[in-house]
């Protein structure tokens, strides 16, 4: 059992959508030159709170019971979880604490602050993270709010793929970033229900391809150490144990992308999509302009997943990189 199936995602669809934004699919024909083929990019990065983590952040914490909201809510992210678990809990009259890198980009930081979340950092590579998440809810009572190995965060993040796939049932290719791997099982999921002949591929930056060795292995790996990676969302060191169960059953392959080419996808999208999108959110629209993604005919999909980047980071990162050469804007 994969423990997660396309009901689950219909529902959580209903559930999110009083509060959810339903965000736009967009087009351009000078991406379609670039890709080679007509391409879809759904806008996760306008969601509330910048990504498509407050699908599923919500619909986990609105599904639990008063009881277990009114003790309050815990949940550990590199940035955009934190920040949709600090909406989600506002909206929801509950009080989220979150654990946080301490290097974390600072718009993400003061977003869950704004929100009145509670911060707890921690230091990337030396501090256990888990345990600190383990000791917080044991503490204080807290229900925890996974990033990703939840039945309702990958239901939740899925119903970002059913929107883009109900508005174009054309799209015979899905892409989209592996993290946590929530995005891409609930994506797999309800792809495969609406459409079985569809091809679902996911992304991972080079340094942080855990799920594309898991997938070579047979099974779940942990990679040495945490990666070193401007892809901050997708640095995972080993795939989530719910979405492995789906991701490896129902994704058709894992791609990976280099740094380098992941800015030149973000100057592509601030430059013919009008958008600001950060690394990780990237990652998907990287793979297409790279070719990396195995296509053979009609229209591709694309999740692009966040948009939480400071300007002097945009800034330095689409200028500092030698790009492509690009075509007309159209």
């Amino acid at each position: 059992m994969s423990g997660l199936d396309a009901h689950d995602v219909e529902e959580a669809a209903a559930n999110l959508q009083p509060v959810a934004v339903r965000t736009p699919a967009l087009t351009a024909l000078s991406l379609d030159q670039a890709a080679g083929w007509p391409v879809v990019c759904k806008a996760e990065n306008l969601q509330r709170t910048g990504s498509f983590k407050f699908r599923g952040a919500y619909h986990h914490a609105s599904t639990l019971t008063s009881r277990e909201r009114a003790r309050g809510l815990v949940g550990a992210s590199s940035g955009n979880h934190a920040q949709a678990l600090a909406l989600a809990a506002r909206l929801l009259e509950a009080r989220a604490t979150v654990v946080i890198p301490a290097d974390a980009p600072a718009p993400k930081v003061e977003g869950v602050r704004a929100l009145g979340g509670n911060v707890v950092t921690y230091r990337r590579g030396i501090d256990n993270r888990d345990a600190l998440v383990a000791e917080i809810p044991e503490r204080d009572g807290l229900a925890v709010i996974p990033s990703a190995n939840s039945r309702r965060i990958m239901a939740g993040a899925g119903t970002a793929a059913l929107e883009l796939l109900t508005d174009h049932p054309e799209i015979e290719t899905l892409v989209v970033p592996v993290g946590g791997g929530g995005l891409a099982a609930g994506s797999a999921v309800i792809a495969k229900h609406l459409n079985p002949g569809i091809r679902v591929f996911g992304v991972e930056p080079e340094q942080g391809a855990d799920t594309l060795l898991s997938l070579r292995c047979g099974q779940r790996i942990a990679l040495p150490d945490a990666p070193s990676t401007i892809a901050d969302g997708l640095g995972h060191t080993s795939p989530a144990p719910l979405t492995w169960a789906v991701n490896s059953r129902h994704l058709d392959g894992v791609v990976t992308v280099t740094d380098q080419n992941i800015t030149a996808a973000m100057a592509f999208a601030f430059r013919h999509l009008k958008i600001v999108v950060e690394p990780s959110g990237a990652c998907a629209l990287t793979a297409i302009l790279s070719g990396l993604v195995p296509h053979e005919s009609g229209t591709i999909g694309v999740v692009i997943s966040g948009g939480g980047v400071d300007l002097p980071t945009f800034h330095r990162l689409i200028t500092t990189t030698p790009h492509r050469k690009e075509p007309a804007h159209a």
